[in-house]
C-alpha cells in the first residue's frame, strides 16, 4: 500500500494544493495528516476543508488544539499566538469542533501517526537529538512511527548506522512541513511510503511562496515576520 504522509500545513493553501497535486500524480492508496492543519498562515478554513475532504485520518497538532480550544494558546510563541487568534476567528464552529475532536494517534498498516512524540503526545516535545529519539521506540508497537512538529525532515532508526528505510528495522520518520518548512529551504515537504517494500521518499517541491507570503502581509493580525520566515524557509 502506497501512503502519502503530510504534516504542519499551517493554513498555507498554496502549499497544500501543490502537495495534493503531487499526491494525485503519485497515485497513492491513502493520505494521512500528522496535524497542525492551522496556524501561522492566512487560509485556515480552506485548509481544514481540503484536509477533511482528502485525508483518510488526521491527528491533533498543538496549533490545532490552540485554535480549536483556545485554552492552549499561551503555550505558543508570540507570533504563533497571534496567528492562532486570527485563525480561530476565520473558522466556523463546525470546523473548530472537527479540529478539537482529532485523535492524538492513529495506527494502520504497521504504521503509527502522531504529531510530536508517541510517549506523551500532548507534551508536544521536539525530537532534535538521537538519544531522545531512541527513547521513543519503547512507546509505539509498529515498525514505523511518522511524526512532524519540528518542520524538519529526518529518518531515525532503532539501530545506529541505518540511514535508509528498509525492512528489518524500526523507524521514526519526520516528514517535514507542507506549509512552513524550517530547514533552510522554502520548498514544501511531505513523505511517500510503501508499506510492502518499505521504500520511503521525502518529497520537496516548489510552490507559490510569494502568494502565501502576500496573504500574510495583507491579513489583519498576522505578523509580517511570518511571511519573512516562509520566504526564507526558517
Amino acid at each position: 500500500m502506497q501512503l502519502a504522509i503530510i504534516s504542519d500545513i499551517h493554513s498555507n493553501l498554496e502549499a497544500l494544493e501543490r502537495t495534493f497535486r503531487a499526491v494525485d500524480d503519485a497515485d497513492v492508496d491513502a493520505v494521512y495528516c500528522l496535524g497542525d492543519v492551522v496556524g501561522y498562515n492566512a487560509d485556515p478554513a480552506a485548509c481544514v476543508d481540503l484536509v477533511r475532504e482528502r485525508c483518510d485520518a488526521v491527528v491533533l497538532g498543538n496549533h490545532d488544539a490552540a485554535v480549536a480550544r483556545e485554552t492552549d494558546v499561551h503555550v505558543l510563541p508570540a507570533d504563533g499566538q497571534e496567528a492562532a487568534r486570527h485563525n480561530r476567528a476565520q473558522l466556523s464552529d463546525a470546523q473548530r469542533d472537527w479540529l478539537a475532536d482529532r485523535p492524538l494517534t492513529h495506527t494502520v498498516a504497521n504504521c503509527t501517526f502522531v504529531h510530536a512524540t508517541p510517549d506523551d503526545p500532548t507534551a508536544w516535545r521536539r525530537l532534535t537529538a538521537y538519544p531522545a529519539a531512541q527513547d521513543q521506540f519503547d512507546h509505539f508497537g509498529t515498525d514505523v512511527c511518522f511524526i512532524g512538529h519540528t518542520h524538519s525532515p529526518a529518518v531515525m532508526a532503532d539501530t545506529l548506522g541505518i540511514f535508509r528505510v528498509r525492512a528489518g528495522h524500526r523507524y521514526l520518520i519526520n516528514v517535514g512541513s507542507v506549509g512552513q518548512p524550517r530547514d533552510g529551504t522554502p520548498k514544501l515537504s511531505f513523505g511517500l511510503f510503501d508499506t510492502d517494500t518499505y521504500d520511503y521518499e521525502n518529497v520537496r517541491l516548489d510552490y507559490d511562496v510569494a502568494a502565501a507570503a502576500r496573504k500574510i502581509r495583507n491579513a489583519d493580525r498576522l505578523p509580517d515576520r511570518l511571511a519573512d520566515r516562509l520566504e526564507e524557509g526558517r
